[in-house]
């Protein structure tokens, strides 16, 4: 079937995706937090599921980590980290997310007790199993939390040692206004002196000077969020020029009131000045949509084309930290996916087209 018969909603079900920007702990589903509540003894401050998903109406980031710490409570073991990873993936395979790039935070758990191994051990057979039984291929970035101290993250750098081989990147995430990227540019320098990869959460809540650390400071080579960098063009240009490839959250950033609405969200602008743009999920379980949800609803609001619903998919895996040839091989699926219909592409960062081979 030529894609040019597809609805958008089918193309976007259709198509390979990577996923860039995913809290593990923010796929933690209400019926899996009571069923891990229930296991583990812990009692929560709402009295079913249903409640829980009624008080999901935020008035801003802080008001959503509320409850997002609370229901991180829950986790305990690594059996509960395992099955909250299996949970996500399993969600993922069925949107067809080919490679997936997750946060975890371990600082939410290992002041509550939790070993930072418990955490890892957990996620990492979740993602071990994934991989066999599903084909999916995942990769860990270990996320500081930066409304706590840079020497709190230096010490959860130090544990995080010995498991280098299994995390692939760092990044710095939690409430943003007031907590710039600069606090933290010792620990971020000390990380990649031993081996990571630096992303960082900027420009959401806080101002596009904070994306300017993140990339200056930090060294981060993509930036989560980053939609505030329109309100300075020259950032933007910046952003342009050195393929800087920002995470976008459509339905978070509209349920955390950075945009009024879906309509107002500025996603297509963005990619049509030549903003390396991903679509991704951020915290799915507290904002309504997973994945495949985020871009019908960006399709929808703002009337995606076809070309830039492909150019979206593209960008996820250009944006990923992949090899090349790993790249190559999950853009030729979505070449193959979409047959003819992938000729006119852009070329990731450059606008210009690109004929697949």
């Amino acid at each position: 079937m030529s894609p040019t018969t597809l609805s958008p909603g089918e193309l976007i079900r259709r198509i390979p995706k990577a996923e860039l920007h995913i809290h593990i702990e923010g796929s933690l589903e209400p019926e899996l937090m009571f069923e891990l509540a229930l296991r583990n003894g812990v009692r929560l401050n709402f009295d079913s599921a249903a409640h829980l998903r009624q008080a999901y109406e935020f008035a801003d980031l802080p008001s959503f980590l509320n409850i997002y710490y609370e229901g991180a409570r829950v986790l305990r073991t690594a059996r509960d980290f395992y099955d909250l990873t299996t949970a996500y993936l399993r969600r993922a395979t069925a949107d067809n997310i080919r490679h997936a790039e997750i946060f975890f935070d371990p600082q939410t758990h290992t002041e509550r007790g939790v070993p930072f191994e418990t955490v890892v051990a957990g996620i990492t057979a979740g993602l071990s199993d994934a991989r066999s039984n599903n084909g999916i291929s995942t990769a860990l970035i270990l996320c500081f939390l930066r409304d706590q101290p840079p020497a709190a993250a230096m010490a959860t750098l130090e544990e995080a040692l010995p498991f280098r081989d299994q995390i692939v990147a760092v990044g710095l995430d939690s409430a943003e206004r007031g907590h710039p990227p600069a606090k933290f540019a010792e620990v971020f320098a000390r990380a990649r002196s031993e081996g990571f990869r630096a992303v960082a959460h900027a420009g959401e809540e806080g101002p596009p000077d904070y994306i300017r650390q993140a990339l200056d400071l930090l060294k981060a080579s993509r930036i989560d969020h980053g939609v505030r960098c329109e309100e300075d063009p020259e950032l933007v240009e910046q952003l342009v020029e050195r393929r800087i490839p920002l995470t976008v959250c459509p339905l978070s950033n509209v349920k955390l009131r950075v945009f009024p609405s879906m309509e107002k969200h500025n996603l297509r602008r963005l990619l049509a000045r030549g903003v390396c743009v991903t679509i991704n999920s951020d915290d799915p379980a507290y904002f309504g949509g997973y994945l495949n949800e985020n871009f019908l609803a960006a399709q929808r609001a703002l009337g995606l084309t076809q070309d830039e619903i492909l150019l979206l998919a593209r960008n996820s895996f250009e944006a990923s930290f992949l090899t090349a040839g790993e790249r190559r091989r999950f853009i030729d699926e979505l070449d193959v996916a979409v047959g003819s219909g992938a000729k006119g592409i852009r070329d990731f960062g450059t606008g210009t087209l690109r004929t697949p081979r």
